[in-house]
């Protein structure tokens, strides 16, 4: 690309983009009193914790990956898992116990990391009072279902725990006899919810500050990690400054210094320090400058194991009954959306699953698409038509306004505004865009303060099951009030099958179910939104769109 090319859309970018590049100096000016990181990224918004326990968003798992570490780390292009807190591991013939051989490592503070460590924090990770929305991804465990779900009971815990198959025979050496075999086991090693927690630290800021205690151990200086990098500096809504860990194990092969995680959600401003020099990786960007910006050799999306779908609540009228939620999806012009507005390369989705899932049969919500895309939209805009008449609605009985949820993200909007303008259109239905900052965002799905409320759902290993366990009536990332006892018995059966093609068979009779019920509207298979600094070394596109900072490293001195 020639300096020439480069500078003239460097320039009509920024001519695009005048408004916000005034934020974004506004923005340089409150950073200005720090020295440059070594690297610097966009995150979204503030994160939530910085407890690896009970996160669960994106951005928060980012954050995870570079304060700790679990047994295992991800290979940043395989995926496939590397040695991290354990050094081997080994597994008997029928799958079912797993033998870690823990390295000589430490904490941040210098104290001797082992066995007992990853016992208490997956302990912590099931209990209740944790409330950890992760703690599902250990009920492969003997006996661990049992125990999150009795150790409310005091009488019963110890009893309830002695049955868990989790052992520390010594002090580098941890034992898991699971309850069934588990072919993404060792992927969940590397799971943020499975990284071990300093617990002398935790308890003593739970003892000396009991109403207040998580907001103290978190501060810089207090809190006490395992992974390549340690919390320096934390200033609300601007950034996490972290730098590099001395007593992490790998040590000599981490290159940073000093990393930067910028709590920035408005796009325009991102791309616009992008561009000025100021950041080094943005994960999206403006939809209108989409088409700009496939020019660049430094922006190149990449499909991979995410959907974005919306959640509907299922016990507030109108959305209770299943026409109404299946007149809205199938009124989603899918294919005019992700040409027309996101033009990234998304693929419309009918599913829960993304594509790309060996041997997975996935079932979709409408008809066989083998029609051009507006025939077979205009099929479904006349069945949702006659499924809202149906329901009971028309000119004498007027379709209630209905509040469209979505949290704060240039995209998020374009997306509502596609979706509401679509239903006003096509079914008369009134739509009010309600956006939140991400904290409310959350609270609100959890308690269920919404009609329709935008959501995504990104692999934590390969495998439908991840995707498909989310739905479960107990499950505490549901968040739809949806409960269907057809579905749980398939999806457990699919988790204890020992027969692959049984196991894959089940869980897409499963989703089947959840598609004829429809507490969630489907709508794109993502691709990623990368836009990263060429002379950063370590970063890969990868099925999964993460990217450990341990790795990354200056194919070049920065200029």
């Amino acid at each position: 690309m020639s300096s020439t090319w480069r500078e003239r859309l460097r320039h009509g970018l920024l001519l695009m983009l005048a408004l916000p590049f005034v934020l974004a100096l506004v923005a340089l000016g409150r950073r200005a009193r720090l020295e440059r990181a070594d690297v610097a990224f966009a995150n979204g918004g503030e994160v939530t914790s910085l407890d690896p326990q009970v996160v669960t968003g994106q951005a928060e798992g980012r954050v995870m990956n570079a304060l700790y570490e679990g047994l295992t780390v991800k290979h940043p292009e395989t995926l496939a898992p590397l040695p991290g807190m354990a050094e081997s591991w080994e597994f008997a013939e029928d799958g079912l116990t797993w033998t870690f051989r823990l390295r000589d490592a430490r904490w941040s503070n210098g104290d001797t990391l082992d066995s007992a460590d990853f016992l208490w924090s997956w302990r912590r990770l099931l209990e209740p009072e944790t409330a950890a929305a992760g703690a599902y991804h250990l009920f492969c465990v003997q006996g661990a279902r049992a125990y999150a779900e009795g150790a409310h009971d005091p009488a019963r815990r110890e009893a309830l725990w002695s049955a868990v198959g989790l052992a520390a025979p010594d002090a580098r050496t941890l034992v898991v006899t699971l309850a069934r075999p588990t072919p993404w086991f060792l992927a969940l090693t590397s799971y943020h919810a499975l990284f071990p927690l300093h617990r002398a630290s935790l308890e003593h800021f739970q003892q000396r500050f009991p109403a207040r205690w998580e907001s103290e151990w978190m501060q810089p200086g207090h809190l006490v990690t395992n992974g390549p990098f340690k919390l320096r500096e934390r200033r609300v809504n601007d950034r996490l400054r972290l730098v590099k860990n001395p007593e992490y194990w790998d040590a000599a092969n981490v290159a940073l210094r000093t990393l930067d995680v910028l709590a920035l959600e408005h796009v325009h401003t991102a791309l616009n320090l992008y561009l000025a020099g100021e950041v080094d990786w943005i994960d999206r960007v403006p939809p209108a400058l989409v088409e700009e910006l496939l020019a660049r050799p430094d922006f190149r999306p990449a499909p991979y194991l995410a959907s974005y779908f919306y959640r509907v609540n299922v016990t507030r009228p109108p959305c209770d009954d299943v026409r109404v939620r299946r007149a809205l999806a199938l009124a989603i012009d899918r294919h005019a959306l992700t040409t027309k507005v996101l033009k990234k390369g998304e693929r419309p989705s009918w599913s829960l699953t993304p594509e790309g899932l060996a041997g997975y049969a996935r079932p979709e919500l409408a008809h066989a698409r083998d029609a051009a895309p507006e025939a077979a939209f205009a099929a479904d805009c006349a069945e949702a038509r006659a499924l809202l008449a149906a329901a009971g609605y028309g000119p004498e009985r007027p379709f209630p306004p209905l509040e469209l949820h979505y949290n704060t993200s240039e995209t998020h909007r374009d997306v509502a505004e596609v979706l509401a303008d679509g239903w006003r259109r096509t079914l008369g239905i009134e739509v009010v865009l309600a956006n939140q900052e991400w904290k409310a965002y959350l609270d609100a799905q959890v308690h269920l303060r919404y009609d329709v409320s935008r959501s995504s759902w990104i692999g934590d290993y390969a495998d439908p099951q991840n995707f498909l366990e989310v739905f479960l009536s107990d499950g505490d990332n549901n968040r739809t009030g949806f409960g269907n006892a057809e579905y749980d018995r398939r999806v457990a059966e699919a988790a204890a099958a020992r027969d692959p093609v049984r196991r894959l068979a089940l869980l897409s009779e499963a989703e089947a179910l959840l598609l004829a019920e429809l507490p969630i509207l489907p709508i794109y298979s993502y691709v990623s939104q990368n836009l990263v600094n060429p002379r950063l070394g370590g970063f890969f596109a990868n099925v999964q769109d993460e990217h450990p900072p341990k790795f990354w490293h200056w194919k070049e001195r920065p200029r």
